[in-house]
């Protein structure tokens, strides 16, 4: 083996998960690997696996049968499961795909390189045992800090990893696998929350925030490498610096990510309406660069389902909330995740949830239907909703849904908006987004009278709106 063997990389899943792949991907160039657009041209193929809904879990499985396929047909030498999947279901996954060589959990990321090159030379290593990381950590949040710093292991050194802050010494750990002018950014990982359908605290761990001066260093390195936007992800947004000793720390944040010179937008993923005060809403709303946008994670709308998920609120406090959103910046985008069907659930409950979603007017609503978790308090409930009923209320509620997104992108005509280029399509049309239009799951602005490249922005006016997407008449 040289030192410029080909690996392809492939992501799955959240946005979470595509920062994951990146630090693989500087990690494995840092370790004398060529990353490889397709897979077809490498000798070892890694997936980042997803794990947290039966559709992900079978898109991962189909993914590392296609790359099984390409070792079978001989352009590919080795297959390799890391990520949310492979770490949830470790020897259960290598046990159902022999065909992979090698199932790694999270432990691996350090030395990828050298697990890599090990199963390269034809070491069989034992799949990863699935265990609770939730207690890898100390309980209490202000401990935790410590604790993560003696696990750490120092990255190797690589032309990629760059980028630091003066006097600091914070670093990067990055290799960017895409070219958009849009970059995730991790905020923290893990999760302390206890949502009763939820299998994500138990294999990705208890909270974690990262350090304030290493999440600048590594927006000022995405700056550096064509970022007009950095996209801020966790497992849950509103919870950081919970551990760093300052409830303020994502307020504060936001500031500093403000000052780095060439960022245009900042944008805050996966707000829980619990944890979403006042101050943070209004840092949201007024410092500068931040865009007005609110990824809220309401679940559901009626009082007694949500108990039962171990979560809080109910129509009147959450519709309380986006007044306050909506008092400070009227033009915000609001958008969330909605579950029917969840053990227990009325058709009243049904009712109360169709009622808020039509009140509340979100730009964008996703729609799912309760399965059970294995691992998760709701799968031990009783109460079941019978399955074809859970369709039925989903179908029902993504109906309403797509009804009520669509009124709203209506009511957005006429408004001038700041849009961000990001594609040419097949048809030539010049797309991006708008402020209250977040990555890939909130619709688009097409862009008429422009002939803008991609990264730049342009304003305009709303004359038209297709479904949740816009077109937009470029002023300027």
């Amino acid at each position: 083996m040289t030192e410029t063997t080909p690996v392809h990389l492939v992501s799955l899943g959240c946005a979470r998960n595509d920062v994951d792949s990146e630090e693989l991907a500087a990690r494995l160039e840092a370790g004398g690997f060529r990353l490889v657009d397709e897979a077809e041209n490498a000798e070892a193929v890694l997936v980042n696996t997803c794990g947290f809904i039966e559709a992900a879990k079978l898109d991962s499985i189909n993914t590392l049968m296609a790359a099984a396929d390409l070792k079978e047909q001989g352009s590919a030498r080795a297959v390799v499961a890391v990520g949310c999947m492979a770490e949830r279901y470790g020897t259960e996954l290598a046990e159902e795909l022999p065909e992979a060589d090698a199932v790694l959990g999270f432990d691996s990321y350090a030395d990828i390189d050298e697990r890599l090159r090990a199963i390269l030379d034809g070491a069989r290593p034992a799949a990863h045992v699935p265990r609770d990381r939730r207690t890898l950590l100390p309980l209490s949040p202000v401990d935790r800090q410590a604790a993560a710093q003696q696990q750490a292991a120092p990255p190797k050194e690589s032309p990629e990893v760059t980028g630091s802050i003066a006097n600091t010494g914070a670093r990067v750990l990055r290799r960017r696998l895409g070219s958009g002018p849009m970059a995730p950014l991790k905020l923290a990982s893990g999760c302390d929350r206890r949502c009763a359908f939820c299998a994500i605290p138990a294999f990705r761990g208890a909270y974690l925030s990262r350090r304030p001066e290493e999440i600048v260093a590594e927006a000022r390195w995405l700056v550096d490498h064509g970022v007009r936007e950095v996209f801020l992800v966790s497992e849950n947004s509103s919870s950081y610096g919970k551990d760093l000793g300052d409830l303020r720390s994502l307020e504060k944040l936001l500031g500093e990510l403000s000052a780095v010179e060439g960022l245009d937008w900042i944008r805050v993923s996966y707000l829980q309406p619990a944890e979403t005060r006042p101050d943070l809403v209004k840092a949201i709303c007024s410092t500068d660069k931040v865009v007005p946008y609110f990824d809220l994670s309401f679940q559901h709308a009626s009082n007694p389902v949500l108990r039962r998920m171990r979560r809080f609120g109910d129509p009147d406090s959450f519709l309380g909330l986006i007044d306050q959103v909506r008092g400070l910046a009227p033009t915000a985008g609001i958008r969330s995740n909605v579950i029917l069907g969840f053990p227990g659930e009325t058709e009243q409950d049904v009712q109360v949830l169709s009622d808020f979603l039509s009140a509340a007017r979100l730009d964008a609503i996703g729609v799912f239907g309760y399965s059970d978790e294995e691992g998760t308090e709701a799968a031990g409930m009783g109460d079941k909703v019978d399955p074809d009923e859970v369709e039925a209320r989903r179908a029902a509620v993504a109906d309403l849904a797509a009804e009520l997104v669509d009124q709203r992108a209506e009511e957005r005509i006429g408004e001038s908006v700041r849009v961000l280029v990001e594609e040419i399509d097949e048809e030539g049309r010049l797309l991006g987004r708008a402020a209250h239009q977040g990555p890939e799951v909130d619709g688009c602005s097409e862009l008429v009278g422009s002939s803008a490249a991609v990264g730049t922005f342009v304003s305009g006016t709303v004359v038209a709106s297709e479904g949740v997407d816009l077109i937009v008449e470029v002023t300027r």
